[in-house]
């Protein structure tokens, strides 16, 4: 098998080597490493700054619902760029379906905005 695919013979070789090098530094690590747990280092680290309050038990789900539309049109960003450098070429056909597409992200902003995902209340 080694004669007809030398490349993967040898790509495999490479990865299960890298497999063995990983995981004897990590063995090495937790075998000869030092454990000298104190209560300072046990406590979580943040920028320098002590812990004035105890972090919030849960976060609102309005974090997550704005991270997700900001990646939604972020996306719709991403491809709009290349359709706008192609405008010349791709005549009406292309210009129909981006405004299809657009279309569609208008009418999930439309229906965000009157559902109030985008209010803080």
């Amino acid at each position: 098998m080694s004669e007809t695919y030398p490349a993967a013979a040898a790509l495999g070789l490479m990865l299960a080597a890298t497999f063995v090098v990983v995981a004897g530094m990590l063995g090495l690590g937790a075998l000869l490493g030092p454990r000298k747990p104190t209560p300072g280092k046990l406590e979580p680290f943040e920028c320098g700054a002590e812990n004035v309050l105890p972090p919030p038990s849960r976060f609102s789900v309005k974090y997550y619902l704005v991270a997700i539309l900001f990646l939604l049109f972020d996306v719709e960003i991403v491809f709009l760029y290349p359709w706008a450098v192609a405008f010349a070429d791709l005549g009406v056909s292309g210009y129909a379906a981006m405004a299809f597409f657009v279309g569609l992200l208008a009418a999930g902003l439309a229906y965000v905005w009157k559902a109030g995902a985008l209010e803080w209340d």
